[in-house]
């Protein structure tokens, strides 16, 4: 299933002329007539959670993965699991055998490993180079694109666990990718395409912002979530501490989380499909006395008059939410910070 010509493979992704030279993206106007990338040979570097999900899904493309880098014990295990028939081998033997190279390490690592790539002399000219960090684009390729590689940066805007159930979930989700010119931006749509995904382009200078309200909305969602099952479970322990005797049946396992689950995730697709105007509670009714009793209750509990305590993290998000529904100077005038 390998391509029998790595320097053409480029080509037989079925790219044409008409798609590329007009220099307009109405060139591609939707996804149907969008290339079919050739079976790809492909190296993960490396797998962890995100290549090991990414490579997953490419194989059940119809690619073939054929090497990993997997330096740790858990990461070995990872791919002898869910990868089998991929060899574990060393960076540069993983760049030597690929034609599409998947850079999957943490944004902090990226630098270093495009250098190390550079300098192991094994990276072939017009091999489609990955990368997956959100907040760069295809600059961050620089010194393999010198070399001959065609960089692309595709990020998955997606959570990952390290579980089956990551590479389902690449099937619902949105990939943010970038690419040097329409020829790149046809073959990362296509690649996108076959995992299930559904590609968006990001302009190169917007990849910083693009990240930052990705991690706003689903890195700080779990701070805010961690915050309300804490409430809660003061809340039901009560004086004694205890949540026996919260429910009728006395099961007081993971009561916060039960009662919060519902709430919050009708909560966060009312805000999809509504936008601000799904805001509800004391803020968007205009209840000023409500949200000084709630400060009140949260600076109650042990660290609750610290900067950085959870009524104070209530104070910020609700004057955040109080501005973006225009509530009422009473409000406002609760959550000033002392």
């Amino acid at each position: 299933m390998t391509s029998p010509n790595h320097d053409a493979h480029v080509a037989s992704t079925g790219v044409s002329a008409s798609a590329s030279g007009s220099g307009r993206s109405a060139a591609i106007p939707g996804i149907t007539n969008l290339p079919t990338p050739a079976r790809l040979t492909v190296g993960i570097v490396s797998a962890g959670r995100v290549g090991t999900a990414l490579g997953e899904a490419l194989e059940r493309a119809g690619h073939v993965v054929g090497a990993v880098v997997a330096r740790s014990a858990h990461s070995r295990r990872r791919a002898a699991t869910r990868l089998p028939d991929s060899a574990v081998l060393d960076l540069g033997d993983v760049v030597a055998r690929a034609e599409l190279l998947v850079i999957a390490v943490p944004d902090s690592e990226l630098v270093e490993v495009v250098d190390r790539i550079a300098d192991s002399g094994t990276l072939r000219p017009r091999t489609l180079v990955v990368h997956t960090a959100g907040a760069h684009g295809v600059g961050v390729l620089a010194r393999l694109t010198a070399l001959g590689a065609l960089p692309l940066a595709i990020h998955p805007a997606m959570t990952f666990v390290g579980t089956d159930d990551d590479t389902a979930r690449l099937a619902q989700a949105c990939f943010g990718i970038t690419a040097a010119d329409e020829v790149g931006e046809a073959i990362a749509s296509a690649l996108v395409l076959e995992m299930g995904g559904e590609p968006v382009r990001i302009a190169e200078a917007d990849r910083t912002l693009y990240h930052a309200a990705l991690a706003h909305g689903a890195n700080h969602l779990i701070a805010l979530i961690t915050d309300a099952v804490a409430a809660l479970d003061a809340a039901i322990g009560g004086p004694d501490g205890s949540a026996q005797a919260a429910t009728v049946d006395g099961d007081p396992v993971r009561l916060a989380e039960r009662i919060l689950g519902p709430l919050v995730t009708a909560s966060l697709q009312n805000v999809l499909d509504l936008g601000r105007d799904a805001l509800t509670g004391p803020v968007a009714r205009g209840d000023a006395a409500a949200v000084a009793a709630h400060l009140d209750a949260l600076r109650a509990l042990p660290g609750g008059g610290a900067p950085d305590s959870l009524a104070e993290a209530y104070r910020m998000m609700a004057r955040r939410a109080a501005h973006q529904s225009d509530a009422p100077h009473p409000v406002l005038d609760v959550l000033e910070p002392r």
